[in-house]
Order: structure tokens, then sequence, then C-alpha cells
């Protein structure tokens, strides 16, 4: 027999020192692998190899090799006429310590002959536990790929690999073999020590096809996989590698098959878009939990192939037997090849160990990403800090529209998590990209020549309808009938359509009849009462063509009422709309004046109850007052509702050309108008005086110190909540039932305890249930008393309601603080009170109310009957505690509640956003504890609720903090300290630059008087214009912003003359901006 020269003198010896052992064995063919790889010697040794395989052949030690010798060489049959050169065969060895071909691969290797042959043809493709490499050999003798990667965690499997392949890549005589293309196996396989992908992603290896036969029965031992793995372990040890997983921290787990679900996740990442998985899956589990192992990673799973094999005799399923004990699945096996009914894990191992032979569905599964790119960019995100939540994870869809639509969304929301430290500062008025890309679907599928401009963002219909009622208050407004469920019930009993002598009416005076839809019903109402305003749709059947809809704009011109037209029950998001009749006018007509089109953003394929509305108007006035209006009664409109709607208008808009053709003209009509009615006295006063957000531009970039928001980085448990909250399907109810954690929340934070007949409320932002608040006060006929030195966004929304207001004095002496003294010599001289109290933390002041101060305000009010609304909205960011102990409102309120006067109430308001770094995620809730305020409070329906995604975040990070969980309660910490530094900051700029600073406590913002400044000129020459004034507390505010873009409060908004406002909580490189225009504005004034 021939020898390998520098090796073995013959056959003999070399068998002899497998012979010794297993080690031994694996010792002496990774010599001879050296000798295979090196070109010199590889003939040699290829030779060496056939004359061994001859001599074990002839001596008849086949059978009995692997425990003779420790390894063992055989032929794979392949099917007739395979591969291009014919072969039928191909010859392969393997050693004790790797996976032996065995029915697993045999079965994979059918499914995969399932598919056409092009399936390989010139792809770049990864075995994943490739055991001795045959399947990778196989691909490539058969469908000529570009690149197979063979790989396999078990270090000796790679190397018995390499051997096979030299094997099969050269002839007996150590020829190499070449296909058509002049090629040969070497050009095509490589094999690699791999933990499943990690190769192929280390070395940045796109691959085309993925195709791995996967373990998946839980090991014994879960500390397995963390050993080092090296190619000196134990036989045993690595032989373990092939037949059993370590949890590997997903859901699936529980069934045995993480491993499998990791390596999904791994190809997702390295897998082109177009990309083929392949996949051999045990039925244990079941056939429904494989394929929803794929499905729920986005993926469409197809079965190729499915047979029974027999379960391996040196399995052990007592553990799956572990896993029914505790878990209501059942796993399926059958008795025998033959059983067709399935049998659970328990029945199994009893057949078992009475001799029986029990077997299980061996599948072979292809699939790929139904929306690759955006699937892609989701598992980016998840793999980044949030592979906790990848369980949550449902991309799953029976209906195709349904996974067409969100499945883009999560993906944007993973961008807008993964590429954004915090949620931006969006106007009131609506997100710019959101409204332009209304504009921009108006324009692109409805050819209506619209801007952003001319587009305000609602946080839903029913709220648009409420508002613009509210900026007219019209004596009689007639209202379709499908649009009046959230009107104020007052509104619909009213009989007040006479008009009185002053043609003016107060908020709670409008009186609304209801009326059909069908447009020839309604315009014979308005004809007859001559309503001041007119909010309807059109039916249906009329609402094709613009006949109807120019009906009613000929009518309501003529008789002198407003007309506000809602077009959410035609409105469609589709790539194929159809046409709406009032749309078809807009495209050829301007908007006349006294119109507005309403649009409730309903219809969506997934959350039926997520709402978003829109209101179009070229109105510059009513336009202004509309948008304003949101800002004064609701504060904003959620912005994740504005990200998911402006996802599927960046859909239907993405594949789309710029319009190739100039808009066209459209004709004016010169029609003239009877006197319209105009905006009610207490609109007008707040629209003209009141301090508003400042409309940027696309030339200005301002920086916002007026906004009652946290702009500091949103942290990671939080990020992960928002997107698991969107991620999850099937969300059950009291997973979103915040009421509980809010209970614990506010006995916490305030000492405040809800007995179980309080009411809970709820809504996007505090500044709607407290204007709810503001409605019951004026229903009840009372007096809102507010201390000088509070938000002055509620002052001016409670003005806007024409609510009676009585303003309490503060003194600087007391830090603005209201007092005993003060709250008595008011409650003295008013009837019917409510009090407004900010605190703990007061917003602007940045003061903290201490226990006996609440004490002794609270006293007060019991004696005089008040109601007390306590806003805890801006507290939760304290960190000058110095002499302050907390609240314990139960201590004080048990003694006052059977002392004071029956009409003595308590309510509490507040939020989330301050208590916790939300990032920006707004919630707010009510506390009501009296059933009057209950009752009164539901008589104004129409109030925006958070979304069940909403709900379900809120739940979870009350539930985390209440954990004390460390990553939350860190960022608590964390954003404290930022703040109280961000304070210091603030303070020294400010007093360096002639302004007198109150020391604050707490919240995000501080006040301060610029002493400095006031009575002298100012001059500001800018962009060809001149702005000068002499400066003073009412106009400083604008000095600064047209001096610098620095958006500060003034005098008008903090209620405290001389003194304004300035947060803290913004982005760091803003807050850096804000103090360098702080400076700047001192030097210009100079």
């Amino acid at each position: 027999m021939a020898a390998v020269k520098g090796l073995y003198g013959s056959l003999d010896e070399f068998l002899k020192q497998c012979s010794q052992s297993g080690d031994s064995a694996y010792s002496a063919f990774r010599s001879l692998l050296e000798r295979l790889e090196n070109p010199e010697t590889r003939t040699e040794a290829r030779v060496f190899f056939a004359h061994l395989q001859k001599k074990l052949d002839s001596d008849g030690a086949s059978q009995y090799c692997l425990d003779t010798y420790h390894f063992q060489i055989q032929d794979i049959y392949l099917e007739r006429n395979e591969g291009y050169q014919k072969r039928k065969k191909l010859t392969m060895m393997v050693i004790p310590s790797i996976f032996m071909p065995e029915d697993w691969s045999f079965t994979f290797y059918e499914g995969l002959n399932r598919h056409p042959d092009s399936i390989f043809k010139d792809k770049i493709v990864a075995e994943l536990g490739c055991g001795n490499g045959w399947i990778s050999i196989a691909i490539a003798e058969k469908w000529l790929p570009l690149k197979v990667y063979g790989l396999d965690i078990n270090p000796r499997a790679v190397k018995i690999s390499w051997i096979n392949l030299y094997l099969n890549a050269f002839d007996e005589n150590g020829q190499p073999v070449y296909d058509h293309e002049k090629k040969t196996l070497l050009d095509r396989v490589e094999f690699y020590e791999s933990d499943l992908l990690s190769y192929c992603r280390d070395n940045h290896i796109e691959l085309e096809r993925i195709v791995g036969c996967i373990p998946q029965i839980l090991n014994p031992n879960p500390d397995a996989m963390s050993k080092l793995i090296t190619e000196n372990a134990s036989e045993e040890f690595l032989h373990s590698l092939s037949n059993y997983c370590a949890l590997q921290g997903f859901v699936e787990d529980q069934f045995g098959l993480g491993l499998i679900a990791r390596a999904v996740e791994e190809g997702i990442d390295v897998i082109k878009p177009m990309g083929i998985m392949i996949f051999n899956m045990g039925g244990r589990p079941g056939q429904g939990v494989c394929k929803r192992l794929f499905e729920r990673r986005g993926l469409r799973v197809n079965k190729l192939w499915q047979t029974k094999i027999l379960q391996a005799s040196d399995t052990d399923i007592s553990a799956l037997v572990e896993i029914e004990k505790n878990n209501p699945h059942r796993f399926e096996f059958f008795m025998g090849l033959v059983g067709d009914q399935p049998i659970c894990a328990r029945t199994a191992w009893a057949f078992g160990k009475a001799g029986g032979r029990i077997s299980h569905a061996l599948s072979v599964y292809s699939c790929q990403l139904r929306q690759p790119n955006q699937v892609k960019k989701i598992f980016q995100f998840l793999k980044n800090e949030f592979h906790d939540i990848s369980n949550s994870l449902d991309l799953s869809f029976g209906d195709d529209s349904v996974a067409d639509e969100k499945i883009p969304f999560l993906a944007y929301l993973a961008g807008v998590l993964k590429d954004n430290s915090r949620f931006p500062y969006e106007p009131p008025i609506g997100s710019k990209r959101f409204r332009d890309l209304i504009a921009g679907f108006m324009k692109t599928y409805h050819h209506v020549p619209l801007s952003a401009d001319n587009v305000a963002v609602f946080p839903s219909r029913a709220t648009a309808i409420e508002n613009a009622l509210r900026l007219f208050t019209p004596r009689l407004a007639i209202v379709d009938e499908h649009l009046t469920r959230h009107l104020p019930r007052q509104w619909l009993t009213s009989l007040e359509i006479e008009q009185k002598k002053d043609n003016r009416t107060s908020a709670d005076e409008i009186t609304v009849i209801e009326a059909p839809r069908q447009s020839d019903l309604m315009i014979e109402l308005i004809k007859k009462l001559r309503p001041q305003v007119v909010v309807t749709g059109i039916a249906q059947f009329e609402a094709i063509t613009s006949s109807a809809f120019e009906h009613l704009l000929r009518t309501t011109r003529e008789i002198g009422s407003r007309l506000f037209i809602d077009i959410s029950d035609q409105f469609e998001l589709s790539s194929l709309p159809s046409s709406i009749g009032v749309l078809k006018y807009l495209a050829r007509t301007p908007l006349p004046s006294h119109v507005v089109i309403i649009c409730g953003l309903l219809r969506n394929q997934v959350y039926t109850d997520l709402e978003v509305a829109f209101v179009i108007s070229e109105e510059k006035t009513i336009f202004d007052a509309l948008s304003k209006s949101v800002e004064l009664l609701q504060g904003n409109t959620a912005l994740i509702s504005q990200y998911y709607y402006g996802c599927l208008f960046h859909e239907l808009l993405s594949f789309k050309l710029p319009d190739r053709h100039p808009p066209a003209e459209r004709q004016v009509e010169d029609v003239k108008s009877s006197e319209m009615i105009g905006f009610s006295c207490s609109v007008i006063s707040v629209l003209s005086q009141a301090e508003l957000s400042v409309r940027e531009t696309d030339k200005s970039a301002l920086i916002h110190m007026d906004v009652d928001q946290i702009f500091l980085p949103t942290p990671t448990p939080v990020k992960a909540a928002i997107f698991e909250s969107f991620a999850r399907q099937n969300v059950t109810e009291s997973e979103c039932d915040v009421t509980p954690s809010i209970r614990q929340f506010i006995k916490d934070a305030y000492g405040f305890s809800a007995d179980y007949s309080a009411e809970f409320i709820y809504a996007d932002f505090p500044l709607a249930l407290f204007n709810k608040m503001v409605l019951c006060c004026i229903e009840e006929g009372g007096s809102l008393c507010i201390p000088a030195g509070s938000n002055g966004n509620y002052v001016s929304a409670a003005k806007f309601l024409a609510a009676k207001i009585v303003s309490i004095p503060t003194q600087a002496e007391t830090g603005f603080k209201l007092t005993e003294k003060q709250l008595t010599s008011v409650l003295e001289t008013v009837s019917k009170p409510w009090v407004y109290i900010s605190g703990p933390t007061i917003n602007p002041t940045g003061l903290l109310y201490s226990n006996e101060e609440m004490k002794s305000l609270l006293t007060v009010c019991a004696k005089y009957g008040a109601r007390v609304i306590i806003d805890t909205s801006f507290s939760g960011v304290e960190f000058n505690l110095k002499g302050w102990n907390g609240w314990n409102l139960d201590g004080i309120l048990t003694k006052l509640t059977s002392s004071g006067k029956l009409s003595f109430s308590v309510c509490l308001l507040g939020g989330l956003f301050f208590k916790m770094p939300t990032g920006g995620l707004a919630y707010g809730f009510l506390v009501l504890n009296h059933r009057f305020l209950a009752d009164a409070f539901h008589s104004f329906s129409g109030l925006n609720k958070p979304h069940s995604t909403i709900r379900y975040t809120a739940k979870k990070l009350l539930d985390l903090r209440e954990q004390n969980v460390g990553d939350l309660t860190d960022a608590v910490e964390g954003q404290g300290k930022l703040l109280a530094t961000r304070l210091n900051r603030l303070k020294e700029t400010l007093k360096s630059c002639g302004w007198e600073v109150v020391e604050a406590c707490g919240g995000v913002s501080v006040i301060a008087k610029p002493s400095a400044y006031l009575g002298k000129s100012f001059k500001l020459e800018k962009d060809g214009s001149t702005w000068e004034a002499k400066l003073n507390d009412t106009n400083i505010r604008e000095a600064m912003l047209r001096a610098t873009g620095l958006c500060i409060n003034g005098a008008s908004w903090t209620g405290i003359p001389g003194y304004c406002r300035f947060t803290l909580a913004l982005e760091d490189g803003d807050f850096d901006r804000a103090l360098d225009c702080i400076v700047k504005f001192r030097q210009v004034v100079k």
C-alpha cells in the first residue's frame, strides 16, 4: 500500500494510531488534512485516502470501523443522474465527535431537491450546522452556486468537512474533478468555525440562501454553551453541540426551538432582501408552533416536504415532559412510523420506556421575507439593546393589507427610536413633516394644490368640530346627526335659538340642532333656521360628484353660515382612492373663505381606534385661529398618531414620481357672501393677547425655551416600551389598564388615596382635562381662582372658554407662592370658588409647596367650600429638596373632608412625562373623588383619550418604576442631576447678563426679571427692515425672538409683572445655543 511522504510509512501504521483513541484518530486526520491543503502533497494524500478506503472495504472493516478506528468512511448516494458529472455518490468520512448523517439530514436534502434547479445556481449560500459537510458539498455538486459557506460551531466538524471537500474535489488518482464551468468543488465551497452566522456577519458577507438542519432539543445542561469550545474539548462535549442547544433567550426556548429562532434572526440580518432561508424542523412542538416561529418574524412560509422519522434512542425527551407539566402546550409524537394520531411527550416517554418505538414529523420549510427592507430594519433595531422585546414581536398577519400597513410603520418607528435620542419639538399645529405629507397626498392623488400652511392637525374629528364651534360660539348651529355624539350634552338640549339683543352668546349657550346628512333635507333646515354655523358630511350616494357640496356652498353663502364639511367617510388612504366630490371642486376652485374641510383619519387596517384629524382652510385668519385652538384646548396632538398616519401617507407617496405637469389654474369665484359670524369676544381677546407658540418657517431655526416638554434623551426602557406596544398583537384590556398603576403612583408620590368609587379619566395631555374641569366650573356658575404666577397656557385656555377668572395676588417675598392669607382674602369675596394650585412643583417658578403649606391652603379651601384642582403635571423633577419631605394629602384631607363644607372637594390632575423620563411621550390623568364632579365632567364629552398602545406603554413604565428597575431608576436620577446642573448654568448666564433670577427647587423652568434691560431703547435692522422699541415686560419676548431666535415666555404668560420664564429641558446642543442667545441679546442691546 502507498504511503504519504513524511507522514506514515504504511496504511497499517495510520490505522494503528487511529485505533488508540478518538483523539488520536482526529490527530491523524488533521495531519492528513495539512497534506491535502498543500498543493505539493495534495495528490499523494488523496491517493493515500483512496487506498485507505479500499483497504477497509477489502478487509471487511467498514461496518465496525467507527468502533475500532474511531472514524468511518461511507458513500452517500445521490439521486440518479445527479450533478453535471453524473456523479451518483459522495465519499464522506465522520468521527464520533461530530453529528452523523442520518434521517434528519437526508430528509433535509430531499426537501432541498423539491426546489427548482435555479434555487442555488450562482448564489451565495450558507449552511448552518454543516456537520461533516456533505449537504454543502452536495449543493455545490448539483446546483453550481457561486459560493457555499459550511458553518459549524464544532471545530472538529469543520476540519472533517475540509477533508471531505478534498475527497470529492479530486478523484482517486488525485486529479481535480471539473464541472462544465471548469470549476472544482474547491472553487465553490469553504468551511469555517462559526456560532451560527457569526462568520458571515463578522466578515460582512451578504447571503442569498441560508440552509440549516439545526437541533431543537433543550440541553439538559444549559451551561454547556458557556464552556470554551475548542477542538481539544472532549468528544462527548463536542458531540453534544450537535444534539442539544442551550437556552437562547427566545420565547421559543420553551419548545426547544430557541437555537432555530436565533438562526432565523441572524439570517434576517445577513440575507439579501430577496434571499431564501430553508430549515429542517422536527415536528415535536407541533406544526403550528414551527410555522409561527417564522411567521411572527415577518417571513412567508412554504412547507416543502414532510415525513416521519423514528426518535433517536439516545435522545432523552424527559425535558419535554417537564415543559408539559408547566405549560398547556402539548408536543407531538407518534407511535411507530405508521401511527397517525399524535401523542404528547409524557405518553411518548412512557411508551418508549416500555420498549415501543416513537416517531415525530420532520418538515422542511422554505421562507422568504415578506417586506425585506422593513423587516431587516426592525431586527437591526431589536438587536441593539432591545433583544428582550423581540419575544413580543408578531409580524404574522392573515391579511396582507394589514401586513402592508403595520410592517412599514414598525420599521419607521424602529428608525425613529434608533436614530434619535429624543422626540423632537413639534408645533401644536402638527408636525411639519406630517402636514407636508397630507398636502402631498392631496396634490398627488386628488390634484388639489395645497401646502402645509393650509393643513392643521387635530387629535380627532370630534375635537376639530368642538373647537370650531367654540371659536365662533354661534347662537345656533346645525350639525349632521352623525357628528353630534361627542358634543357637550348642554348644546344638544338647549332651546335658546332666538337671537339675543347683543347678538352674542356665551360658550354654554350654544344650541346645536341635529340634522340628517342628506343634502336636500339639510339645505331646507338651513334656509328655515338660518344657523350661523353648519357642520355636515356628505351622504355616500351624493359624495362622488360635487353638486351636493356646491349646493351647500351657495346656500350657506347666501344665508351667512360658516360651513364645516366633513369628508372622513369618503377619504381613503389608498393608491387608488375613490373620487370625492368636495376634492374635485377644490382641484378646480379655491376653497371659499367661509368653508373649512374636516377629515378624521380612521380607516387604517390595524388600529380601528387610532385617530388623528386634519382641517383644510385657505382663509388665513380662520386657519390661524383653528390652529391656535389646538394649543389652547388640547395642548398638542399625540406624536405617535402623527407618526403612524404619516408613515401611511409616505408609503403611498414614495413610489410616485414628481408631477411632470404644472397644476391646473384654479378659477376663483367672484361671489359676494352675506355677513358671517366672527369669533366670540373671549376668543378675540385670547388670540390677540395670549402668548402662544411661535410658528417656525422654513427659513427660521428657533430655540424653544417656552415649551412645557422634556427634550432630554429617551431612556432605553421607554423606547422598548413604546416599540413593544406596537409590535405586539392581541393585547388584552388588562394589559392596557393603567388605573391600578396610577392609583399606586399617586399614593406613593403624593400620599393621595383614591377609593374604588373614584373616577380615573385619561387624556393625551393634562391641558385637555383641565379645560373640561373649567367647563364644569362654568356650568356650576363658579369662579376659577388662579394664583398669579401660574401656567400661562392654562390661564389663556380658561379665558378662551369664557370662564369667570379671579386672580389671586402673590408676592416676591414668598417666591410668588400662594399663601393662606392671600387665599383667604379672595375666597371671602367669591361665591362657588374653584381653586387651581400647581404643586408640589409650581409652574413656572420651580418652587415647592411643603406639606404644611398645602395643609394651610386646603384648610382655607375647606372652610369656604372650594373645589380644588391640584395640578401635579409639572412635578416629579425635584433637585433642591432641602427641608422638603414630600406630601401626605391623605393626612390632610381625612380631617378636612369631615369638617369642611359639603361642596369642598379635591381632584388631582397629573401627567407622567415629568415624573418619569418618558422622552416627550405625554399622558394626562385626572382623579375625581366626588360623584357630582364626575357626572358634570362626563356631560362634556369629546375628550381625546390615549390610544391603547400609549396606555400599554404607560402601564409598562409605571410597573418598571414600581419594581425599581435599574435602567429606569438610573435615568430618573440622571435626569434630576442634569437639570440641577442646567439650572446652575442658566442662573449664572442670566445673572451675568443682568437678569434677576428666582431660585428654583424643581421642575423644568425658572423665572427671571430683565432688570438691566427695562426702559432701554432697542433697534434691530434685519432682512432690510427695522424694528425698534423701548424695552419693557410686554415686548422683551419679541425683542429676544427677533434678535436671537430664542423663544421665551414673557410677563403676560407668567402672570407676574416683569418676570419672564425659561425652560431647561432642551436637547444638549439647543441648551448651549440658548445660553449663547442670552449672551448675544445683551450684546445687541448694548
